[in-house]
């Protein structure tokens, strides 16, 4: 268990904390305890015990986070919460992510790739991450708000990006710190969002997007939502929406630049789409979008290698037995889907990207990217039509070169030589693990421009979607 309160967090974060709980795993076995960030906890590394937590069971077991992220998403965001108001209101958003409602945003998540994408090609340093944070939050923007207005736009990134920057910081609110900084345009941030929702009462609008949802919500006694109330759940699903989708991008990238073969068999499968698109004449639609197999596995193994969610928190509310255990109440119980998802048992030879693996079904609950049971990821499907979108206009439009080195290339206007530099510092901070940064850096003469896309992969371990 470790030092008394800080337990092993120590221990946790001085390593990569794959190697912490792959080695509590073997020496316990897949039921263990341990103390972090102030908590006793419990460790589950099966997929039963998982399943038990987050599904069978749940109703032993609640949601729990630091209160420095209640504070900075909102306590009303659902997330947060269990019984009839979670209940309600997961149907809500469900309701605005059905496969009706996504589809209708195709040509929308379409241009905001391609935008995305076409800036690259300009004479700047590109953070591969970052640049994908970006592209999620315009999706996120679209599914929240639609068409929404450019001075709201401007106005909701800037201080977004704020909060998003304070949201691992060290929990201070003295002023000039991060956490400060956020908590203040956090503020600003649902003063954003009752302008414009005052916005909207004005003109009458029955946009059909999650904002007009949570407007037109009434509960069985007839009573809407506060305001407060609505801009939490906005806030917290605009966090849900970006970081996580951002990672997986990122990683997709960084698998295909490592696998020639596989990225060809890609584009093989994305140009037949292309060509009877006649290129950019018409744009991608739902049935194509369900018609890119390889694609679509790539994108599975993606989640299941990365693990965006590495384990998520849960507290149990009464004292609780399994498989010979006893949790008691108050203790916080933590399923760890990374150790399910690198399990050889479940996937022989856990470290290799093999795509073809996902010709067959997983087994049950052993692999669970987006979270089990009531608070599972309702979003899952709208993030994935995201990555089959931008890596179809991806690997269509740049060019893939194996000269002294590996990267994207635009097929038009950026003509480079390259080369590879690795970096293998290891960067954690609260609430987050930095892997090994991956920097690929062209080398080229005076006369042309250079190109860096810095991989910064992250592993968010406190934080589930819904």
């Amino acid at each position: 268990m470790g030092w008394p309160y800080i337990g092993e967090t120590l221990h946790l974060y001085s390593q990569d904390p794959n190697d912490f709980f792959a080695e509590k795993q073997k020496r316990y076995g897949e039921i263990f305890k341990t103390h972090v960030l102030g908590c006793p906890c419990v460790m589950l590394a099966s997929p039963e015990a998982a399943r038990f937590v987050l599904a069978s069971h749940a109703h032993l077991f609640k949601p729990t986070y630091p209160k420095s992220k209640e504070k900075m998403i909102g306590p009303s965001a659902l997330f947060f919460h269990q019984g009839d108001y979670h209940t309600h209101l997961r149907k809500l958003v469900q309701s605005s992510l059905s496969p009706e409602a996504i589809r209708k945003l195709i040509p929308d998540i379409e241009s905001a790739a391609i935008s995305a994408l076409e800036s690259w090609a300009s004479d700047q340093v590109i953070n591969t991450f970052h640049e994908m944070k970006k592209f999620a939050f315009e999706v996120g923007i679209l599914f929240l708000f639609g068409h929404l207005d450019g001075k709201y736009r401007e106005e909701l990134k800037e201080n977004y990006c704020i909060v998003d920057k304070g949201y691992n910081s060290f929990p201070s609110n003295l002023p000039g710190t991060a956490y400060n900084k956020a908590i203040m345009a956090r503020k600003r941030l649902a003063h954003v969002i009752s302008e414009i929702i005052c916005d909207r009462k004005e003109k009458r609008l029955l946009d059909k997007d999650l904002l007009g949802q949570l407007l037109n919500f009434k509960d069985k006694r007839g009573q809407a939502l506060a305001e407060d109330q609505i801009a939490d759940n906005i806030i917290g699903v605009l966090f849900a929406a970006q970081d996580t989708t951002a990672s997986v991008l990122t990683w997709i990238v960084k698998y295909l630049h490592d696998d020639h073969k596989l990225l060809e068999a890609v584009k093989v499968e994305q140009n037949v789409i292309y060509e009877s698109n006649e290129g950019e004449n018409r744009p991608l639609t739902w049935a194509q979008t369900r018609n890119m197999p390889l694609t679509h596995r790539v994108i599975l193994e993606s989640l299941r290698m990365a693990s965006i969610i590495s384990f998520t928190f849960r507290e149990a509310v009464v004292d609780v037995e399994y498989g010979g255990y006893l949790i008691p109440k108050g203790w916080k119980v933590m399923p760890l889907f990374r150790n399910i998802h690198h399990n050889p048992e479940f996937f022989p030879d856990p470290k290799h990207f093999d795509p073809s693996r996902f010709e067959v079904a997983p087994k049950p609950n052993t692999f669970v990217p987006f979270g089990n049971g009531v608070h599972a990821c309702p979003g899952n499907e709208l993030a994935k039509l995201e990555l089959l979108i931008l890596v179809h206009h991806l690997v269509t439009k740049f060019r893939y070169e194996n000269d002294s080195g590996k990267w994207w290339v635009p097929k038009v206007g950026l003509s480079i030589a390259h080369s590879q530099s690795l970096s293998k510092d290891y960067q954690p901070s609260f609430g987050n693990f930095q892997h090994p940064r991956i920097v690929h850096q062209t080398e080229v003469d005076s006369r042309k421009r250079n190109l860096i896309l810095d991989f910064i992969l992250r592993t968010n371990l406190v934080y589930e979607a819904l």
